[in-house]
């Protein structure tokens, strides 16, 4: 793979991020409801992330998207914890070392904004991003927190920074 770039996303990368996330969801087969793929924040990631403590980033291989995911504050939760959020990277993308640089420089944020702990949500059958945020520290636990709205989502991680 080619020199990949790890940057802040910009307005113009939304409608891209938009279309690697969705493309991902769909090769999972993941339910259109009660997942990030209803979520109206998709189609516009720039402004959404675009808040205090919170920031998203593209993963750029030869000027295209192959990759995305962010960290902003667990919603409806009290306590110093975000959440790794929509982390998506495109089949070709997967494998190579991608996905822990993109949780490093995501997790390494976190840090500076000062959170405690990164909570994550994801599906049963996703197990080779379930290994990999396993071999980035995240560790099962027994419930949700907070409430993100993603209730198709029953597998939550968590990591203390």
């Amino acid at each position: 793979m080619d020199q990949v770039v790890i940057r802040e996303i910009t307005p113009e990368d939304n409608e891209q991020v938009a279309k690697v996330i969705r493309e991902v969801l769909l090769e999972m087969g993941v339910p259109k409801v009660g997942t990030a793929y209803a979520d109206k924040a998709l189609d516009d990631m720039y402004g959404t992330y675009n808040i205090p403590k919170a920031t998203y980033y593209a993963v750029i291989v030869d000027g295209k998207i192959i990759g995305c995911a962010g960290v902003a504050q667990l919603d409806n939760y009290e306590g110093n914890v975000c959440e790794l959020q929509k982390m998506y990277l495109l089949s070709d993308a997967r494998g190579k070392g991608v996905g822990t640089k993109l949780i490093s420089v995501c997790l390494e944020k976190a840090r500076e904004f000062g959170f405690e702990k990164c909570y994550l949500e994801t599906m049963p059958y996703m197990k080779a991003a379930q290994k990999l945020y396993q071999n980035n520290g995240f560790e099962y636990i027994d419930a949700p927190m907070g409430n993100t709205g993603h209730y198709s989502c029953p597998v939550w991680m968590l990591k203390t920074l």
